[in-house]
């Protein structure tokens, strides 16, 4: 990596480098320490993936929340957005019971609509498998189930304990491996739940490994109601790496307490390369009060592309589905990037 720094003068205890902007006196010591910085700085960026693949799941677990319905033509045109951006895979919607999440009643309609869409993976959300199979006559080619860490949670999102969930899903894996399907699995409140408080990273480990074993290709880890910090999520991934590939690993925070960037940036360190975001940073969840919006796609972007992150993702065509999405819904964009992008355009046309 070339730091642009030049030693440009030395005395017998005062080393004078130009870089960063300046000109610099540096007595032996400072020298000592400043190259102890720049060795960290360089090995942190060494470390990091070069690639990241980014999973935008704004159509399902953004839009799912919502109070009121959103159009189907509206959910067609945001997944045709997204996926135009670059996007790798684009969570298209949810085959769940229309009595618990309504706003995703029409899931058939938006498969049925987007199925021979090119360019990007389409994965569906499948609680059973009933929805399973309803899925696959709409045309879905990859499929995700999702299971939980907390038992309380369990019982109230899924109506089943985690033993009775995990038996439900491989009933899924194994219809979906006699269809060459691929099933994608996610754990919730991995580190938190809202009745049961702190999780214990064995119990995350545990579904995590059940989930992977019982074939699903890849696990998605949720702060559900965003209470991780990188202090949590570090002994949390330690434990669910010790019996799950790193590899095969997802992350997925939401920012209740703007924590998602931190805990992505730890997370890019211990070796995860695959990221969970929503754009426009849509999203919470039904059944877990207080729990805000998904980290959105467009600050993940901005971070990674920042950190020299490669995404194929095309930043300027991500905000703009999120200010499609976010001017439907009547509100403005849950990311601080496209927040501050859209005011410098607004500032540069007054001028």
């Amino acid at each position: 990596m070339n730091t642009g720094l030049r030693v440009v003068a030395t005395t017998y205890s005062i080393l004078q480098i130009r870089g960063f902007g300046g000109l610099w006196n540096l007595s032996l010591l400072e020298c000592d320490l400043f190259i102890l910085i720049l060795d960290t700085g360089l090995q942190f960026l060494k470390d990091i993936p070069k690639f990241v693949k980014i999973v935008e799941v704004g159509p399902r677990d953004g839009l799912q929340n919502e109070k009121g319905m959103v159009p189907t033509f509206v959910k067609v045109e945001l997944i045709h957005r997204l996926v135009s951006s670059g996007l790798p895979v684009v969570e298209a919607t949810s085959f769940v019971s229309p009595t618990r999440v309504p706003q995703l009643s029409d899931a058939a309609e938006v498969m049925e609509a987007v199925r021979n869409l090119e360019g990007a993976r389409l994965p569906v959300l499948t609680p059973n498998l009933k929805g399973f199979r309803a899925a696959v006559v709409a045309g879905a080619k990859e499929v995700a189930v999702f299971a939980s860490a907390s038992e309380s949670f369990s019982k109230s999102n899924i109506n089943c304990s985690i033993e009775e969930c995990l038996d439900r899903y491989r009933a899924v894996t194994s219809a979906a491996k006699e269809l060459a399907i691929p099933v994608r699995g996610y754990v919730s409140c991995v580190v938190g739940c809202p009745t049961e408080g702190s999780i214990p990273p064995s119990k995350v480990a545990y579904v995590a490994k059940e989930l992977y074993e019982m074939g699903c290709f890849e696990i998605s880890l949720g702060d559900t109601i965003g209470v991780a910090t990188p202090g949590t999520v570090v002994p949390m991934l330690e434990a669910v790496m010790a019996v799950v590939p790193v590899d095969k690993l997802a992350v997925h925070f939401h920012d209740t307490y703007g924590q998602s960037l931190p805990n992505i940036l730890v997370s890019l360190q211990m070796g995860i390369s695959t990221i969970d975001s929503s754009v426009a940073g849509l999203g919470g969840c039904p059944y877990a009060k207080g729990a805000s919006g998904n980290v959105a796609t467009e600050d993940v972007v901005y971070m990674l592309h920042g950190l020299g992150i490669k995404t194929n993702v095309d930043l300027a065509k991500v905000m703009s589905a999120g200010n499609f999405i976010s001017n439907h819904l009547g509100r403005p964009s849950g990311s601080k990037t496209s927040i501050a992008f859209n005011q410098l355009a607004a500032d540069a046309s007054k001028m």
